[in-house]
């Protein structure tokens, strides 16, 4: 029998680990100051924004709602939260679309109609008036969402914004808005997150009497 050969592992020296307390601490404080302000500044916005929704739904609307990136996944966060339930008690599903998941849409309608125009065409299908869009962008100036609001109201639909810096071309087109007060893409994230809870409790306590 052949011999086995072993090859001897190297001795990895020890590393000392670095201490991050301060930079998470930081992170965490800024965060939290984030939202303090959040409260402060955009306390009117966020209920006219909740009431809103439910008026689209108690006369029969839906929800469509689009994002890029993090904002994609916040887009379809807060669709899965209506559809499905944001607290224990059940309650009918409430009508809520992302625009983000489907892949094959999502690429033949970039390849077709260009990545700006991604969003239009899902809008021009499945939208209709009475509905409202939701667009969450922490810029507010990406080409798809602002093509995306123009769609929604060549169907009268409305629109609502939850963003972030300063709004962008975004905040001049839509009908209410909530803008985190941030220019930092990660806190305005954290905060576009919080603000999808705080938007299906309103929903499910106006039209299901439900509170968390």
């Amino acid at each position: 029998m052949p011999k086995l050969c072993y090859t001897r592992r190297p001795i990895i020296p020890e590393v000392h680990m670095p201490d991050y307390g301060e930079k998470i601490r930081a992170i965490i404080e800024e965060s939290i100051n984030t939202k303090h302000l959040l409260f402060q500044q955009m306390q009117e916005h966020i209920s006219s924004c909740g009431l809103m929704l439910v008026e689209v739904i108690r006369n029969g609307g839906k929800i469509l709602l689009c994002g890029n990136g993090g904002s994609a996944a916040e887009a379809q966060h807060l669709a899965s939260e209506l559809i499905g339930k944001l607290w224990r008690v059940e309650r009918p599903a409430i009508p809520a679309i992302a625009l983000t998941t489907d892949s094959s849409t999502l690429t033949s309608l970039s390849n077709d109609y260009g990545f700006e125009n991604c969003f239009v065409r899902q809008i021009e299908g499945l939208g209709e008036s009475g509905d409202v869009l939701v667009t969450i962008t922490t810029s507010g100036k990406s080409p798809n969402i602002i093509n995306a609001i123009r769609a929604a109201k060549n169907k009268n639909m409305k629109a609502l914004g939850i963003l972030g810096c300063d709004g962008g071309e975004t905040i001049k087109l839509v009908d209410d808005y909530i803008l985190v007060p941030s220019t930092k893409t990660p806190r305005i994230q954290e905060s576009h997150h919080l603000i999808s809870h705080i938007l299906a409790s309103i929903i499910e306590q106006e039209l299901y009497g439900e509170t968390g």
